[in-house]
């Protein structure tokens, strides 16, 4: 797994997921909607932990 997301990427990505679950939490966006919210916002926060993103690999795209 080679990575293929540069900082500014993995900043944007980990502050998104941190923004939405935030968001979230102080009740912004209803509880019907968390599932739908969540699951992005997770995948957000490991794709920039890792810095890497499989769709970036699919489609040829690096940001690093």
């Amino acid at each position: 797994m080679e990575r293929n997301i540069g900082i500014p990427d993995k900043i944007i990505r980990i502050s998104l997921a941190l923004v939405i679950t935030g968001l979230l939490f102080k009740g912004i966006i209803p509880e019907s909607l968390a599932l739908i919210v969540l699951v992005p916002a997770g995948i957000f926060l490991l794709t920039g932990l890792f810095e890497y993103c499989p769709l970036y690999t699919a489609f040829g795209i690096r940001s690093r």
